[in-house]
């Protein structure tokens, strides 16, 4: 067997703007692996008016995970805050960092319109730290502890109408919404590189999700920042194996209903003496 653990995120299950409707679209992607990780935003488990339609997806999830032909692990995003008590992976003997990505934001979804109230909330909960100089996990922790306290908003309503309402209100109005969108994607490839360099440095690569942005960014110090996108239209999806001397980025196949590996689209050394190889299009 080739590849050691595959990773992808930003599913999204039971939000109608994901294009998974039923997890076992995923399957697929789970064959000829050690392990399928889900780096966080698998769901939303947040709080909302109705608790059971979350006891469900929870439940599907679990049903999915139990029935996977490869064990399936699950990392905290914002969405889904406390659905494991994994926040980050340290992969390859260090030298790379797997989390969601929120971290690189102060105020979590910088375009939404809960970024004020995030903020808020992740000041109080860093400031709740006994360390002077949090750990990397604990910083994570605040970040989950404020996301815990965030409601759900368009994403629990049922009525298509007014979840499409909801969705444009909260994600893409006022206009002027798109230039946070913007700013936060320009930004992200240098605070991924602050992240390794404060927290990480021995790494070489990070892999997130989060902004819905998928795409490799190389780094004139010889890190790799690797964003896999969402489930959900139109930003794409990426996946990434990672073998014992490798990184393979790939993308994410379509065909009918069900989700498959594609093509390669970058692979990487582990070891720093050999050259990354990019395949052309």
């Amino acid at each position: 067997m080739s590849v050691k653990l595959r990773i992808i995120s930003d599913i999204h299950y039971g939000d109608r703007a994901s294009a998974v409707h039923r997890l076992e679209q995923l399957a697929p992607l789970a064959d000829e692996t050690t392990r399928l990780i889900c780096n966080g935003d698998t769901t939303d488990t947040r709080p909302q008016a109705e608790p059971d339609a979350v006891k469900q997806r929870r439940a599907d999830l679990e049903n999915f995970a139990q029935q996977c032909s490869t064990p399936v692990q699950f990392i905290t995003g914002n969405h889904d805050p406390d659905f494991s008590e994994v926040h980050h992976l340290d992969l390859s003997n260090g030298r790379v960092l797997l989390t969601h990505g929120d971290i690189l934001y102060h105020n979590i979804v910088p375009w939404g319109q809960d970024a004020a109230l995030a903020d808020k909330l992740v000041q109080h909960f860093q400031h709740e730290l006994a360390s002077t100089k949090p750990t990397f996990n604990e910083l994570l922790i605040a970040h989950r502890r404020a996301a815990r306290d965030i409601p759900q908003r368009h994403q629990a309503e049922k009525h298509g109408l007014k979840y499409y309402a909801g969705f444009f209100a909260d994600t893409i109005w006022p206009p002027t919404r798109i230039f946070r969108i913007l700013k936060a994607w320009r930004e992200f490839p240098r605070r991924g590189q602050r992240l390794l360099q404060t927290h990480r440095p021995a790494a070489r690569f990070l892999i997130c999700g989060h902004t819905h942005r998928p795409g490799i960014w190389r780094q004139p110090n010889g890190q790799t920042l690797i964003n896999t996108g969402s489930f959900c239209p139109p930003s794409g999806q990426l996946m990434v194996d990672l073998e014992e001397d490798r990184i393979l980025v790939r993308k994410i196949l379509r065909k009918q209903q069900d989700y498959h590996p594609g093509k390669i689209v970058a692979q990487f050394p582990l070891t720093p003496s050999q050259p990354s190889v990019t395949p052309s299009s």
